[in-house]
């Protein structure tokens, strides 16, 4: 089986290599992309030629980039712009999220039609409706917002999450537009041309390594600064910290992908909710408690400023998923935060080479 991974030497895309690699001791082959213009990206590209990577420097938005590789049996597609401020926070224009996010899915489609390859992309929860999330009946418990289940939930929710038919009307922000385009096109391409696409619509992504930042990353971001004693702030819903998102360790995205590559078949068109789920969420309040039992106390300050794309409350049910694909997660909230933690020890200057 030969892959193409772009966005190879991002933390997710790293990650998903790794996890493939060893899960077969030999039959697979894998090519990567990456442009390397995220900072720390450079730091997994040793890794991954002692793993045998045959890797390439290129963009994936560029079609003569993409020629040189070799016909492969999948393309898995982690290249993007990951942040829902991507393209109205100043770090990226609009045209190069469009660029990064849409026209690369397009490239990537392409030499699929052209080679017959399966396409799994990695989309995200910010598909949805942020005005139906802001809408969402919540009431405070500790240091978290929940859903109040004596009130009635709209179409798509339950005391799990959201479900796929939760509603995806605009806005979802530049980024989640993006994604969901991608997703859209991914599903035409593979039933047009008979190629196999799966589409996993991820919640938080974490693990050791990732590059963190406060607008993507959040994790890795809040336990090594907490570590670092660096400034942290809670922003909006009254400076609480009370938001809830769920978090899902890398190597269990890894596990799941790597079923899909060994089962996915020509015409099959999946979209699945890859997530923590209700059991692997946390508020940042909550996260904070975490860090104060494991480092000692910090100050976090609250900022009550509203922003447009922040939600009270993102936890996306996953059990279809795990029942289709007979997929679990392993990794608990309080061992993704450990692993993250003791990474953040050992590299105390992680913040400084990737923010």
């Amino acid at each position: 089986m030969k892959l193409l991974v772009t966005g190879a030497c991002g933390f997710v895309g790293s990650q998903i290599i790794e996890g493939i690699l060893n899960r077969t001791a030999s039959g697979v082959e894998v090519w990567g992309l990456d442009n390397l213009c995220r900072r720390g990206s450079e730091t997994n590209l040793a890794r991954l030629q002692q793993l045998g990577v045959r890797f390439r420097h290129g963009d994936v938005r560029v079609t003569s980039d993409l020629q040189s590789f070799p016909e492969v049996d999948w393309v898995i597609d982690c290249s993007a712009q990951p942040s829902v401020l991507a393209g109205v926070d100043g770090n990226a224009s609009s045209r190069q999220l469009v660029e990064c996010n849409l026209n690369s899915t397009i490239e990537l489609l392409e030499l699929c039609r052209r080679n017959r390859s399966g396409f799994i992309l990695l989309s995200t929860s910010r598909v949805y409706s942020i005005n139906q999330l802001a809408q969402l009946p919540l009431k405070t418990t500790g240091l978290r917002f929940e859903l109040d289940d004596a009130q009635s939930f709209p179409q798509g929710v339950s005391v799990r999450g959201l479900a796929r038919d939760f509603s995806t009307q605009p806005p979802v922000s530049l980024y989640g537009a993006t994604k969901l385009a991608s997703e859209q096109l991914a599903i035409e391409y593979g039933l047009a041309y008979d190629f196999p696409v799966g589409v996993n619509r991820c919640g938080v992504l974490s693990g050791a390594g990732q590059f963190g930042r406060p607008d993507q990353g959040i994790v890795s971001y809040w336990i090594h600064s907490w570590q670092a004693r660096s400034s942290l702030r809670y922003i909006g819903f009254s400076g609480s910290g009370r938001q809830v998102r769920d978090c899902l360790h890398v190597a269990d995205l890894a596990e799941l992908v790597w079923k899909q590559l060994s089962s996915l078949k020509a015409g099959a068109t999946e979209v699945h909710h890859v997530s923590g789920g209700i059991d692997r969420s946390f508020s940042l309040a909550e996260m904070s408690a975490w860090c104060q039992d494991r480092f000692g106390k910090h100050t976090v300050l609250p900022d009550p400023t509203a922003r447009p794309f922040d939600v009270p409350w993102l936890v996306l049910d996953s059990h279809a998923t795990q029942q289709a694909w007979d997929w679990t997660p392993h990794w608990s909230i309080d061992e993704i935060f450990e692993d993250i933690a003791k990474f953040a020890e050992q590299h105390p200057e992680w913040l400084s080479r990737t923010v």
